[in-house]
């Protein structure tokens, strides 16, 4: 995709690995395995780099919460100018208490309720995502019945060809559950027009995450474009153009994604649109700042596979599984040597695996491994299957570093099941 000069923030010093200014080993000592591990520099420089490739057009970046919603990660952020997306009333609340002001929050997601849709209203977000007809009348009652006119943008689906890593991370292809169909936007933006309690402000995409082509972008813009114009035409007071996420990270050789030109697709459509650009970008902020840190337990040889049994699996990250997704991994010290091997966790499921048929350095049980490019989809899609308490979230900024989310304990796993019963009666 082009050249970039984006940094990897961990490097070996003295033959082991550090992130930043600190050594791993140091970290894994005081907070244990398995925990995860994030670059505060990583997510600066990436923002940086994105703002500056936007510099010839108004525009807001708004980070995509479902990717990481840490509160830690979310206030180094926010102190560089960062905005948020969010896609639940749970990442609304937590994007209020990294301290993002409402209308710097714009509330998406497929599936909103009602009392979401009256949380984002009342809060005051800056737009409310709107995805099919039938949302949008949601939208209208809710509004109505508060007495405040809703600000609103239409997610629409462009209905582009998409070649994504994995298809469960395509979102803008024809039959998608996500975005209003191409089709359909003119019928339901003129009930959104004709609404006393509905504000027309804005037109929105998402091709997909983890783009492996910038093409998408294009095709997409120009059609998003198309109906941009046909809405000025209807008197729609639009003020922004969202050209949604996507841009990828690297996990294993990639080359880092072409600002300039994507900035070179967006730019010039939206200034001769007038309008101020949005984007939402999740994985290429913060995934490349995160490693998974993971001790080996067991070496087991069996039927013909050479198993490194740690103490992460699927519940710490379960995108090997999921999504058949690659990681980096290397030992943290190595000993020398190389062996292919499957790195496995403990938990009770075939599928519990985080690398296969991987040629990796050799270790022993005690080995300290590092699991990169876990900043993102990692914590936060951590499971608590098998009652495994999730392993605490580090950030590391220069030569300090602190724990921003603690251990679970086994206390927190039945915090909220109930001692005792309150029957009720059937009447």
């Amino acid at each position: 995709m082009g050249a970039g000069v984006l940094t990897r923030p961990y490097e070996r010093r003295d033959g082991a690995l550090w992130c930043e200014g600190v050594p791993l080993e140091a970290i894994a000592a005081a907070a244990g395995t398995p925990a995860y591990v994030y670059s505060a520099n990583a997510l600066r420089e990436r923002f940086r780099a994105l703002d500056a490739a936007l510099a010839g057009v108004p525009h807001r970046i708004h980070y995509s919460m479902k990717a990481n919603s840490s509160l830690g990660l979310l206030r180094v952020l926010r102190a560089e100018g960062c905005r948020a997306d969010v896609v639940s009333g749970g990442e609304l609340m937590r994007a209020r208490r990294a301290g993002f002001a409402p209308d710097h929050i714009i509330f998406g997601g497929v599936g909103k309720r009602r009392d979401e849709i009256r949380a984002g209203l009342e809060a005051g977000v800056l737009l409310l995502n709107v995805e099919s007809g039938a949302e949008l009348d949601l939208v209208e009652a809710e509004a109505k019945a508060m007495g405040v006119v809703a600000r609103i943008a239409f997610r629409v689906n462009p209905e582009v060809h998409v070649a994504n890593a994995h298809e469960f991370i395509a979102t803008g292809s024809r039959g998608h559950k996500f975005g209003i169909p191409w089709g359909d936007v003119p019928s339901v933006a003129a009930r959104a027009l004709a609404s006393k309690h509905i504000e027309v402000a804005g037109l929105d995409m998402h091709v997909g995450s983890q783009l492996l082509s910038l093409a998408p972008y294009r095709d997409g813009v120009e059609r998003l474009a198309e109906l941009a114009r046909g809405l000025q035409a209807q008197g729609a007071p639009l003020r922004f153009f969202d050209a949604g996420g996507g841009l990828p990270a690297r996990y294993d050789a990639e080359e880092a994604p072409d600002l300039a030109l994507f900035a070179e697709i967006i730019v010039p459509v939206v200034q001769q649109l007038g309008l101020e650009l949005i984007v939402e970008p999740g994985r290429f902020v913060v995934a490349e700042s995160g490693a998974l840190l993971t001790r080996v337990l067991y070496r087991k040889p069996s039927g013909g596979t050479d198993f490194v049994i740690t103490d992460a699996g699927m519940s710490e990250l379960l995108r090997p599984s999921h999504y058949d997704a690659y990681h980096a991994i290397e030992a943290v010290r190595p000993r020398g040597g190389m062996r292919t091997v499957d790195v496995v966790g403990p938990i009770c499921e075939t599928g519990d695996f985080i690398a296969r048929d991987r040629l990796m350095d050799d270790t022993v049980p005690g080995d300290l491994l590092a699991v990169h490019t876990t900043g993102a989809y990692g914590y936060v899609m951590a499971l608590t299957y098998n009652s495994r308490p999730r392993a605490p979230e580090v950030l590391v900024d220069g030569t300090r570093w602190a724990v921003i989310a603690r251990r679970e304990t086994l206390d927190d796993l039945v915090r909220l099941e109930a001692e005792t019963l309150d029957w009720k009666e059937s009447t």
